[in-house]
């Protein structure tokens, strides 16, 4: 079966799966409801139709297994989410599960087995759109599950626990889901980029160094209202001007560091009258980077840079952490197999650091991690506009499956003869 049929039959696959949505004009699957439950049992049927045993697990992954050559052999895990965001495309999440499913399928049909087991894990959720949380499903099976949050509830009132145990799982048996399966080789997950690097290159597919750390901050900008026609401009204490030099001081700090990105993205000006100065501004503030130290030291200066700002405009500044958290680095050693993948398929191999976070965020408290890229239209994503070309899947699907013969190679013994 040549990848390119591969790549076709996965898109028409993605567009099915599209079709499984809690909103008839728009795609919305959020986790434990019923168009969750209609995308397991559709890639549970292709799962078993290519040689795997599958299995849903008590938080709802879905997870099939295809054998080793031999028994008591290592497993390699392969996988990402099924879930996703409101009003979504069809690809972020479900293209890397039905590329890991295209290479096992190829490997059932030349009848073929591998010195390791592979484990495919369908995520449930990833996203976090129905409880206020990421990563449930990856979380489960690292053993990083928080019983705290079978006591969430989502918009309608439904504690996790009961949405878990109505979609088949049991609760008090969540540690069970943790991996026990023995040795592991890694955890490979197959992306669509969501940003637009790889499309400005000119190249298919990249590779992941790392998932950036992530810092989010909430500021507040303190002045002074008052009466937009009748104080005199040097005498105000205007917060949304010391909220404003801010944000383009947050821009001129970001663009000053390689790799670094910088967001203000929320802005909320009270009282919010066309007529009154601004006496309080609250902002966001999220600063991502590969690496944590420079993470830290760029939001250390833009706190000076606000208190310095708000000093010289007769005000105040307060600054409040809201979430942090540290990168996570690709295995050097399976990064450097998908690159001989890459390279001998044809493909220039590219590094990039993702500056989303995916499952395997979690994966990596569990075993190391790689991570391959697949381009992406105009990087769009988190939209019904993604899109993805065949001939980019079809890369996607060479690559990964010249990477698990590479992984092959390197576990089977030399042959000596006498």
């Amino acid at each position: 079966m040549e990848t390119h049929v591969s790549a076709h039959t996965l898109i028409a696959r993605c567009a099915l799966l599209g079709a499984f949505s809690e909103e008839p004009d728009r795609l919305t699957r959020r986790y434990a409801t019923p168009p969750m439950r209609q995308v397991n049992q559709a890639v549970t049927g292709w799962m078993r139709a290519a040689g795997m045993t599958v299995r849903q697990d008590n938080i709802g992954n879905l997870i099939g297994r295809y054998e080793a050559a031999h028994p008591d052999t290592p497993t390699l895990l392969l996988g990402s989410h099924l879930d996703t965001v409101r009003d979504a495309g069809q690809y972020d999440g479900p293209l890397g599960v039905l590329v890991a499913l295209a290479c096992v399928e190829r490997l059932h049909a030349r009848d073929e087995r591998l010195p390791f087991a592979i484990e495919l894990l369908a995520f449930c959720d990833e996203e976090g759109l129905r409880y206020p949380t990421t990563y449930l499903g990856s979380a489960t099976v690292a053993g990083a599950f928080d019983p705290a949050w079978r006591d969430l509830t989502d918009d309608a009132g439904i504690p996790l626990a009961e949405a878990l145990q109505a979609f088949g799982g049991a609760p008090a048996a969540l540690p069970q889901d943790t991996w026990h399966g023995g040795a592991l080789l890694g955890y490979c997950e197959v992306h669509i980029e969501q940003g637009p690097v790889l499309e400005a290159a000119h190249l298919p597919l990249g590779l992941v160094t790392a998932i950036q750390g992530q810092s989010r901050f909430t500021l507040t900008f303190r002045g002074e209202a008052g009466h937009a026609g009748t104080v005199p401009m040097h005498q105000r204490h205007d917060a949304l001007c010391a909220a404003a030099a801010f944000v383009l001081e947050v821009e001129r700090a970001a663009s000053a560091t390689p790799g670094l990105v910088a967001t203000v993205g929320q802005l909320n000006v009270a009282p919010g009258a066309s007529n009154v100065i601004p006496g309080q501004v609250t902002l966001s503030l999220d600063v991502r980077h590969p690496d944590d130290a420079t993470r830290a030291a760029t939001h250390a200066h833009l706190r000076q840079r606000a208190e310095h700002i708000a000093a010289t405009r007769r005000g105040v500044v307060e600054w409040q952490l809201v979430g942090e958290q540290s990168a996570t680095p690709c295995s050097p050693q399976l990064t450097r197999l998908l690159e001989r993948a890459a390279v001998a398929e044809g493909y220039p191999p590219r590094h990039l650091a993702s500056g989303a976070g995916h499952d395997a965020v979690m994966m990596a408290r569990l075993t190391d991690i790689a991570m391959l890229f697949v381009r992406c239209a105009g990087g769009i994503s988190h939209s019904p506009a993604e899109a993805v070309a065949a001939e980019d899947v079809a890369a996607a699907i060479a690559v990964l499956e010249r990477f698990l013969a590479l992984l092959a190679e390197e576990r089977t013994p030399p042959t000596t003869t006498t």
